[in-house]
C-alpha cells in the first residue's frame, strides 16, 4: 500500500509538469488596433496624455495638416487683439497663383480674415493661407519663420516648416506626435471649431461668381461628433489627418499620416478615436475658478487672497478604475505686485506620491496691489494690537 500511494503520487506529479503553463500578459492597446498608415497617434486633448502611437515620431511630410500652424498663428493673432476677424485683407498676385486646393481669390480681391479662416479651415484653400500669411508678417518667408518659432516654443521637435500650406514637401516635415501638439494648441482657441466643422458655405459677397466651400475632411459626417481639424494629400505625404471628437466631456485627437487613401485614412483615425472613447473617461479634480486655498502675500492688498484653477482639471482614467490622488499647490517664488485677476501665481497638481497625474494653473482670484506705506503701517498696526492683545 506504501509503494502504491508513492507511485500514485509520482504519477500526478508527472501529469502536473507535462501540462504546459501559459502567462497571460495585459493586452497591449497596439494589439487591439489594426491600421494601415506610416505613422498615427491618439491623445486625450486636455491632458495631453498619449492612448496609442504607432512611429509617432517618425519625421514625414504633413501636406495640409501643415495649415494647422497656419490657422493658429493667425488665432492668436486674433485672441490677442493684434488683428480682427473683421479686418479686410487684399489679396496678392502670390495668392492668386497658388494651385492645388483654393477658394479662387483674383488679386486685388477684399476677404475678411474670418472669411480666410474659413477658407483654410474648409476647402483647406491654399491661396486663403497665403492671404493671411502675408497679411500677419508681410511675406510668406516671414510667416514661415514664425511657425518654426512657434513649434520650438511648443517643443516640435519633430517639424521643420518650409512653407505655410503644405504644398512643397523639400526640407518640411513633421511627425504625428508634433502634430498633435499643435492639434492641441489650436484647440484652446475654441472659436477655431466653428470654422473646422462647417459642412459647406457659400461666399457670394464682393464676387462675381459665388463660391461654395465644401469641407475636405468627410468625418464630419461619418463620424460622431466629429468637429475637426484638418486633412491633407500630396503625392509625397500621401493621405493625412488630424481628427478630433467630443463626448461626454471628453476629447481626443487622433493624427494620421501617411496612409493610402482617404477612406482608409478616416477609418482608421475613427478605429483609434473608438479606442480612446471605449477604453477612458473624465475624472473631474478642480473645476475652473474653484478655490483650492487662500494664502498671505507680504505687502499685498489684500492681505490675503484666494488662489483658483485656471482650467478644469481633470484625470484621463480607464474606465472602472478608482485612482488614488491628493491635490497639491506650488506657489511660485518671489511673486511680483502688482497682479490682475487671472494672474498665474502657481502650478495645482494632481499627484499620486511622486507621479503627477495632471496640473493646471493655479491664477488670482482678484486683483492684487502692492501696500502702499499708509497701508502697511495700518497692517503693522494690527499685528501690534494681535500681539498686544
Amino acid at each position: 500500500m506504501k509503494y502504491r500511494k508513492i507511485l500514485s503520487e509520482m504519477i500526478l506529479c508527472l501529469l502536473f509538469i507535462s501540462i504546459p503553463c501559459t502567462v497571460l500578459a495585459e493586452p497591449d492597446v497596439k494589439d487591439t488596433v489594426n491600421i494601415n498608415c506610416k505613422s498615427a497617434i491618439l491623445v486625450e486633448n486636455s491632458t495631453g496624455k498619449v492612448i496609442y502611437e504607432k512611429n509617432s515620431h517618425e519625421k514625414l511630410t504633413p501636406a495640409s495638416v501643415t495649415k494647422i500652424m497656419t490657422m493658429l498663428l493667425t488665432m492668436e493673432a486674433v485672441d490677442s487683439g493684434r488683428i480682427k476677424l473683421t479686418d479686410k485683407v487684399v489679396c496678392s498676385e502670390r495668392a492668386k497663383s497658388m494651385g492645388g486646393s483654393t477658394m479662387f481669390l483674383d488679386a486685388g480681391e477684399i476677404r475678411t480674415v474670418e472669411e480666410l479662416l474659413k477658407g483654410v479651415a474648409v476647402e483647406s484653400a491654399n491661396d486663403a493661407a497665403i492671404a493671411l500669411a502675408e497679411y500677419l508678417e508681410g511675406t510668406e518667408e516671414a510667416f514661415v519663420e514664425k511657425m518654426n518659432l512657434r513649434a520650438k516654443e511648443l517643443s516640435m521637435n519633430d517639424t521643420h516648416f518650409n512653407n505655410c500650406t503644405g504644398l512643397f514637401p523639400d526640407n518640411h516635415y513633421s511627425s504625428a506626435y508634433d502634430i498633435a501638439i499643435m492639434s492641441r494648441e489650436l484647440l484652446k482657441h475654441t472659436k477655431i471649431l466653428d470654422y473646422t466643422k462647417i459642412w459647406m458655405e457659400t461666399i457670394s459677397e464682393g464676387r462675381q461668381k459665388p463660391f461654395t466651400l465644401i469641407n475636405r475632411n468627410k468625418m464630419l459626417k461619418t463620424y460622431k461628433n466629429c468637429d475637426g481639424l484638418k486633412t491633407g494629400y500630396i503625392k509625397e505625404a500621401l493621405y493625412c489627418i488630424s481628427a478630433t471628437a467630443e463626448r461626454n466631456g471628453i476629447r481626443f485627437i487622433s493624427v494620421i499620416m501617411g496612409s493610402p487613401s482617404w477612406k482608409e485614412r478616416n477609418a482608421d483615425a475613427g478605429k483609434l478615436l473608438d479606442l480612446g472613447f471605449a477604453k477612458y473617461e473624465r475624472i473631474s479634480v478642480m473645476k475652473k475658478g474653484e478655490v483650492i486655498e487662500s494664502i498671505n502675500i507680504p505687502k499685498a492688498l489684500p492681505e490675503k487672497i484666494d488662489i483658483a484653477a485656471k482650467q478644469d482639471l481633470n484625470l484621463i482614467v480607464e474606465k472602472g478604475s478608482k485612482p488614488k490622488y491628493e491635490k497639491k499647490l506650488e506657489i511660485i517664488k518671489d511673486i511680483k505686485l502688482p497682479l490682475k485677476k487671472g494672474d498665474k501665481i502657481g502650478v495645482i497638481k494632481a499627484v499620486d506620491g511622486n507621479n503627477v497625474l495632471g496640473e493646471v494653473d493655479a491664477v488670482a482670484a482678484c486683483d492684487v496691489n502692492k501696500m502702499k506705506v499708509t497701508d502697511f503701517m495700518k497692517y503693522m498696526f494690527k499685528e501690534w494690537i494681535k500681539v498686544n492683545d
